[in-house]
């Protein structure tokens, strides 16, 4: 266990409307497909950013199961890590999406502990494609990050990349809401 934070979690969470490809932090996760070989949305974009070497070694890790994370490097990125997670598909809420959406979350955040990751960037995992919905996606994200920053050093500093006004809002309302 890392020891006691400097700040509370809620000083160590932001929100922001951008291009995760382009920040640069220590580690930004990619919403990924199972494969983790590529996709649309977020998935494809850091895999253009990275470049062919982000394919390659994303070919030796077996895929990953929703829920899971692992971890590759940045290669062309200014990140020096990839976090790459798989989000659940939303099929209604009943399939236990909101749990596995919460696991992504607290699994990449193991891997940054692990990795002595100080600051981290997030997309809406699941928010987009896979049509979760986005004022429960980043109520589940944001609590579940509050929750595994107790106690927790490191990240010392975790960003919320929105893809779109209306989702830099979901996270400001969740971030400024009671704990």
């Amino acid at each position: 266990m890392n020891p006691a934070p400097d700040r509370p979690p809620s000083d160590r969470l932001a929100a922001v409307l951008g291009d995760i490809t382009t920040l640069a932090v220590d580690a930004i996760v990619n919403a990924a497909k199972a494969t983790l070989l590529g996709g649309g949305g977020v998935d494809g974009a850091i895999h253009r950013a990275a470049g062919l070497r982000l394919v390659a070694h994303c070919a030796t890790l077996g895929g990953c199961a929703t829920g899971y994370a692992k971890i590759t490097p940045g290669f062309k990125l200014p990140a020096k890590f990839v976090i790459h997670t798989v989000g659940p598909v939303w099929h209604g809420g009943n399939k236990g999406e909101d749990e596995l959406l919460a696991a992504c979350y607290r699994n990449s955040l193991r891997l940054a502990r692990e990795h002595n990751i100080r600051t981290i960037a997030f997309p809406a995992i699941s928010a987009g494609v896979y049509r979760f919905p986005l004022d429960r996606a980043t109520h589940i994200a944001v609590q579940t990050v509050r929750a595994e920053l107790t106690d927790q050093k490191w990240p010392e500093q975790v960003i919320f990349v929105a893809f779109s006004p209306d989702a830099l809002a979901a996270y400001q309302r969740e971030l400024t809401a009671e704990s």
